[in-house]
């Protein structure tokens, strides 16, 4: 019998079967294990001598985001940068669109960029470049996962949650043509 916990898992798995077939790729109880690590690490890298800012890239990493905020038990400020490279594709376009920017000054700043995919790299690239020239004081780099097989930039990932194979994964806030963020794992639509 499935618990109450379950019954909007099922009603997304079964959403998104819909149009193709799912299956789990990294389940959500390995997600919140690492994340909570993630926060642990990242906590212990800024112990509080500066302002931290956490950089939420949109809109796939918004869950992450989220999860990683409650991990770090120190103050901070949350941010958010919209970034487009897909579209509606299945790969990066290499093109880097800034859909939405910062609302206050990252300047003096730890500023630690939350991704949910570095791919091609070149997002991060260019991210980590922007943030630079607004003379933030440092600037790292979070990822919940790498496709290295995809990489067209070589970034140093500071914080990462998973290395994965050549596949494109959905969930967890990751999405196709806008579907299937609302997944609680990391899953592969086959076909």
């Amino acid at each position: 019998m499935n618990s109450a916990r379950d019954l909007p898992y099922h009603r997304a798995m079964a959403s998104a079967s819909a149009a193709g077939p799912v299956r789990v790729y990294i389940s959500r109880e390995r997600i919140q294990q690492r994340v909570a690590e993630l926060g642990r690490e990242i906590e212990r890298a800024h112990p509080g001598d500066a302002p931290l800012v956490l950089l939420g890239v949109l809109k796939g990493s918004f869950i992450f985001l989220a999860d990683l905020v409650r991990a770090i038990e120190r103050p901070m400020r949350v941010e958010f940068l919209g970034v487009q490279s897909y579209g509606n594709e299945t790969k990066s376009s290499g093109v880097v669109q800034i859909t939405l920017d910062v609302t206050t000054p990252v300047d003096g700043s730890d500023v630690v960029i939350v991704e949910d995919i570095v791919d091609t790299g070149l997002t991060a690239h260019f991210l980590m470049q922007q943030l630079a020239a607004r003379r933030a004081r440092s600037v790292r780099l979070c990822s919940l996962l790498h496709k290295p097989a995809g990489a067209r930039r070589e970034v140093h990932i500071d914080y990462l949650g998973f290395t994965i194979d050549d596949v494109f994964v959905v969930g967890y806030g990751l999405d196709h043509a806008q579907k299937y963020r609302n997944l609680p794992d990391i899953c592969v639509v086959d076909g």
